[in-house]
């Protein structure tokens, strides 16, 4: 255990930052900190401004193994000051990165940049299909800039969720408005929702599978037990039927052939009907799509 797992604090606090939805502990002794303070604390990425988004809460309730660090002070006028002139050179600072992009011909798409409190680091944000060598690009920022720079290519999840945007829904999609960590998508979570199996209208702004076909798959998994798969065939009054769809939902469903259409109840369905089972469907639609 090195000295830094050793340091207890009197009170663990979370702490958001303007450029991630999601909280990170920090450690504090000072019990004048207070839900909604700006507080100034040192992270991996450097000094930074963040917002208290919890009350002080007692050290011993802090039950991970990870090591926090320290909040360093309630931020000052004068810190707010600077975080503001910050974001405001940022506007110049990607203006200025963008076109050394452009006159170094390299195939990346610069999403956000940001300065950390201190200045003493900028970090630009990129995406790009393949592996960028900017070690030339590295040279004329920092001869610009005089700081650190750092460059971190991210995937098209991240950029969607820091460029944001509305859903199909209508709403702010949920990677900008809420979401802290993407979890894995899989086709089959459409599946279970009985939906129509097409990719494009299934992707969200990133091009993967849509967030929110996670949210409700459990319920769905629950709702399709004991039932047969779609376009299973099935004998009812001595004739053979396939079953062309079922709404989850409205609990229905329906049965055809080519001389009939019969609408009926799920539970008539489970009740009443012998279910061949149906053939296992394409391999190539378990894939998984994840960040």
């Amino acid at each position: 255990m090195n000295e830094q797992e050793k340091v207890q604090y009197k009170y663990v606090v979370s702490i958001k930052f303007s450029s991630s939805k999601k909280a990170y502990n920090f450690g504090t002794d000072d019990d004048t900190l207070k839900y909604g303070d700006k507080v100034i604390v040192e992270t991996v990425r450097g000094v930074e401004i963040g917002e208290m988004i919890s009350d002080l809460r007692d050290f011993s309730t802090y039950s991970s193994n990870l090591a926090l660090k320290p909040v360093i002070r309630k931020a000052t006028k004068q810190d707010l000051e600077n975080d503001a002139r910050n974001k405001r050179d940022t506007v110049d600072a990607e203006k200025q990165c963008q076109k050394c992009i452009e006159e170094l011909g390299l195939e990346m798409y610069l999403i956000s940049t940001e300065y950390t409190l201190d200045r003493s680091k900028i970090i630009f944000s990129y995406v790009a299909d393949d592996r960028v060598d900017f070690r030339e690009l590295l040279k004329k920022l920092a001869a610009i800039f005089k700081c650190r720079i750092e460059l971190r290519q991210i995937g098209a999840r991240d950029k969607a969720k820091i460029v944001g945007g509305l859903g199909t829904c209508g709403m702010e999609t949920c990677c900008s408005r809420f979401l802290d960590d993407f979890d894995i998508v899989s086709i089959n979570m459409a599946k279970n929702q009985l939906l129509a199996l097409n990719t494009q209208k299934l992707s969200g702004q990133c091009g993967k599978l849509m967030c929110c076909l996670k949210y409700e798959d459990e319920n769905y998994k629950c709702m399709r037990k004991g039932l047969p798969k779609l376009n299973a065939s099935v004998e009812y009054d001595g004739q053979r039927y396939r079953i062309t769809s079922m709404n989850l939902l409205n609990q229905t469903a329906r049965i055809s052939n080519r001389e009939n259409a019969i609408d009926m109840t799920l539970a008539e369905l489970k009740a009443h009907l012998h279910i061949e089972d149906a053939p296992e469907e394409p391999a190539e639609n378990e894939e998984l799509t994840e960040n």
